[in-house]
């Protein structure tokens, strides 16, 4: 099957930016990639779900977070493509990147609430990082879209 990977759509998603009362970043490692990259928590919206809701969701399948406060919906989306050697492969072959609704939350409970050993766990660890450093652990297609995330949340917090 040879399929044309430009003409597939962007996945509808949304990406959580959580810090904890320090200000530090919530970033976790993928159990599907074997090297040391780190991510926010982020997923799909499904059909009909509204951001909020889909961001609310996706904190608590990936993290089992509910504590927490939205400090702020950011404005627009971001968008990534993935690289050639993931086309076909992430998301069953259906999209070729996502376009994503970023929301800023505060986490207010404790950290052992967070457990990543979920349903269906994505992640095999977890740490808090300063918000610099989140374009210094992701992966090489997301780092313009850490990039601007970096940028955006600095203007709210400081």
């Amino acid at each position: 099957m040879n399929k044309n990977f430009s003409e597939l759509p962007l996945r509808t998603g949304v990406g959580i930016i959580l810090l904890n009362d320090q200000k530090k970043v919530f970033v976790a490692r993928r159990i599907d990639n074997a090297k040391k990259f780190w991510q926010m928590p982020q997923g799909g919206v499904d059909d009909g779900e509204d951001f909020l809701k889909a961001a609310y969701r996706e904190l608590e399948e990936e993290t089992s977070v509910k504590s927490v406060e939205l400090i702020k919906e950011l404005d627009g989306t971001i968008t990534y493509e993935l690289p050639d050697r993931l086309l076909g492969i992430i998301w069953k072959g259906k999209y070729k990147g996502q376009k994503q609704k970023w929301f800023l939350m505060k986490f207010t409970g404790d950290d052992k609430e967070i457990n990543i050993k979920t349903k269906n766990p994505e992640f095999l660890d977890w740490k808090w990082i300063d918000l610099d450093q989140i374009t210094e652990v992701v992966v090489d297609f997301k780092l313009h879209v850490y990039k601007e995330l970096k940028e955006k949340v600095k203007k709210i917090i400081n």
